[in-house]
Parts: C-alpha cells; sequence; structure tokens
C-alpha cells in the first residue's frame, strides 16, 4: 500500500508531458469533463450528482437507479451507492456507502461518537465546518494506507470523535485525545475566536484541519509506536515519553521553550514533550504529503518552480543509511521550494504566510523517522 509514496516519487522526477496521475490524485474530473471537487455534491456543468466513494478516493458522478440508489455514471454495471445519512444540511457530508451496506453513515461519519446539539442555532454552521476538516483528514491517512476503524468501546485500538460545544457556565473544553477518543472543541471552527486563541497563545499557525491532524497523530501514536519495535527508536529521536506529561506542560505554560527551540523543533509546543513533539511533526507531515499530492495533481511541482535555496542533504537524516532516504529528502526539498513560492504569493496578496514555518535539520530527522512509520504502517 506505498503506492502513493512511489506515485508522488515518480511524479517528481517525471518530466512533465510523462505524468500519471496516480490512483487517489486530487484533480477529480465528472465524466463529462468538467473539474470537480473533493466536496462538490453536483457537476455544475452538466447537472450530475457527485459523490465521494472513499473506498477508491476519487469524487465521482452518479445517476439515479431503480430502489432509490445510485449508479456511477457511464458504467452499465457501474458501482450502486447510496448516501450517507449526514448528507442533508447542516453537515452536507457527500461521501458514498455501498449500496447494499447496513450502515446509514459514511466511514468518516460513523466515527462519530458525539455531535453537537443541533436545536442550539449556531452549532450547525461550526458542525459543517468542523465535519468538512474531518472527512479531508479521514481521506487523507486511508490514502496513506493507515489503518482505521471505529472504537466500540473506549481503550479498543478503534478511533472516535467528540464534536462538543462549551457548556454555558464557562468550564474550559479542551481538544484533546485519550484512548481513542478525539474531542474537538467546535468553536475552533469560528474564526474570530480560533484567531483570538491564536494570537493569545502566539502561535503562527492555528486550523481546524491542524487540529485533527496534530490529535490523530497522538492516536497513531498509540497504534503503531507504543506496542511496537518503534518504541526505542522514537526514544532516540522524539526524547523519553515516559517524562512527567503534566510537568512538562505546566513547565511550558509557565516558563516557555527553551531558549534554542527553534534548533530542535517544529514548534514551541513541540518542545515541551515527546509526545508533543511527534503529534506536532506528524501533523506537519500530513500537511507536506497533502499539499505536494494537491500541487502534483494540478501539475504545479518543484520543476516549475523557480527559488534557490540550499537542498537538505543526508546528513539531516536521523538515519543517513536508509535506502529510501534520498526519495524522502526529494520530497522534503519539493516542499521546501513549492512553499517559499506560496508564502511569497500570499505576501502579495496581504496575507499571512502560507507556511509560517522553518525546518532545521533536526526537525527533518524526525519528519523522515515518521515517513519510515507510516510507510511501514502502509505496507502493512
Amino acid at each position: 500500500m506505498s503506492y502513493f509514496f512511489d506515485a508522488i516519487n515518480r511524479q517528481l522526477r517525471a518530466p512533465k508531458r510523462q505524468r500519471v496521475r496516480h490512483a487517489r490524485a486530487k484533480a477529480f474530473q465528472c465524466v463529462c469533463g468538467q473539474p470537480v471537487f473533493f466536496s462538490n455534491t453536483e457537476c455544475l456543468n452538466c447537472h450530475r450528482q457527485l459523490g465521494f466513494d472513499p473506498k477508491r478516493g476519487h469524487v465521482i458522478a452518479l445517476d439515479d437507479a431503480p430502489g432509490g440508489i445510485l449508479r456511477e455514471s457511464g458504467k452499465v454495471r457501474g458501482k450502486t451507492y447510496k448516501r450517507c445519512g449526514n448528507f442533508s444540511l447542516p453537515a452536507l457530508c457527500n461521501w458514498l456507502v455501498p449500496a447494499q451496506s447496513p450502515d446509514t453513515l459514511c466511514l468518516a461519519c460513523n466515527l462519530n461518537r458525539t455531535i453537537p446539539d443541533l436545536s442550539v442555532p449556531e452549532n450547525g454552521p461550526l458542525w459543517f465546518k468542523v465535519e468538512a476538516a474531518k472527512r479531508q483528514m479521514i481521506a487523507q491517512v486511508m490514502t496513506l494506507g493507515l489503518p482505521i476503524r471505529r472504537s466500540v468501546a473506549p481503550g479498543d485500538g478503534g478511533l472516535a470523535f467528540d464534536l462538543l460545544a462549551p457548556v454555558d457556565d464557562g468550564t474550559p473544553l479542551l481538544t484533546g485525545h485519550a484512548q481513542g477518543l478525539i474531542t474537538i472543541n467546535i468553536r475552533e471552527a469560528d474564526d474570530a475566536y480560533r484567531v483570538k486563541v491564536r494570537e493569545d497563545m502566539h502561535e503562527p499557525y492555528r486550523t481546524l484541519l491542524g487540529h485533527f491532524r496534530h490529535e490523530i497523530g497522538h492516536y497513531y501514536w498509540d497504534q503503531l509506536i507504543a506496542p511496537g519495535p518503534w518504541l526505542e527508536p522514537f526514544r532516540q529521536v522524539f526524547g523519553d515519553e515516559r517524562a512527567d506529561y503534566g510537568e512538562a506542560l505546566q513547565r511550558n505554560y509557565e516558563q516557555g521553550p527553551p531558549a534554542d527551540w527553534e534548533l530542535h523543533y517544529i514548534s514551541t509546543y513541540a518542545s515541551c514533550h515527546p509526545w508533543e513533539d511527534w503529534a506536532e511533526t506528524w501533523a506537519h507531515y500530513l500537511h507536506m504529503m497533502d499539499t505536494l499530492d494537491t500541487a502534483i495533481s494540478f501539475g504545479v511541482t518543484r520543476t516549475a518552480v523557480e527559488q534557490s535555496y540550499e537542498p537538505f542533504t543526508k546528513e539531516a537524516l536521523y538515519d543517513p543509511e536508509d535506502p529510501d532516504g534520498q526519495a524522502f529528502l526529494d520530497l522534503v526539498n519539493a516542499w521546501v521550494a513549492l512553499t517559499g513560492v506560496l508564502n511569497e504569493l500570499a505576501r502579495s496578496m496581504g496575507q499571512r504566510d502560507f507556511y509560517p514555518f522553518v525546518l532545521p535539520a533536526d526537525v527533518i530527522g524526525k519528519l523522515q523517522f515518521v515517513h519510515r512509520v507510516v510507510k511501514g504502517a502502509s505496507a502493512g
């Protein structure tokens, strides 16, 4: 299942005229030839219905079929589907469920343990944004070949979501992860609230998608690192996670990050404890892979970007002898070139930097570690 990485590396190296989209590339098309996008429900050109098939990783065109089901357009014996039970507003989920499945919800919506109280008017629009970010994250981890299954009971190794609104008494509601349960404060979908928290916390970047990618990193630490052979290498790269977590957080909030944090960590929060260093690095790895995949799908690659910079070499890797090391460095260096240009484009529009981070060599080594863990899990 490591086809994603092999395909993206081939795309980076191939001349433009020889590039072929991989199986789950982001540039979707309706059967009429009109470009369509991940969250679309209708083609604006031919007005066919559209839906996302999570198993195939594609947005597909649909026709009505007998029995109230939908059939893939253009195929007499095409696959049949039904809409996710959250297709209507406010969630407006465009994911599809196999017609023969007993499930009423799609794979992504079925992971919800709790959703907000929709009798509160302001919760509906916030839930819409939260679900959109969650679907993007779930689609990505599926593309990477990572294992994902619904939690039935706490600690069973599955995944579940509590999507909650704060209570009126002012009790803090913190986004976080515990034993496979990810809790998201839906107020993070309110732009004004999120920007205020970002400024108060002196953070360069804070998004709903970033929250999901960070918290799913904690989940995969439990699944991929803690129970297996990656634990000791993890401690060599990120540090010993047995250090008291509560004390580490308190020290971070009271004293701030180490003076030289920029040389060793992707963010100040990553510096407080090895678990948070892993989750922050994991999130940035997902940022990098998803954005590169999107850029390549639309024909934007390193060869199309002119920027002078010193590329990272094998000296930055935690394991320079890794046979896959150079292929990973190709991805990193393409990312650096791409984000440099995207930052300049954002500045030209008077916006904040697209990617307001600097990647030191130590972080490249940590990203390589994440890359190896993900490839190992996808191959398994």
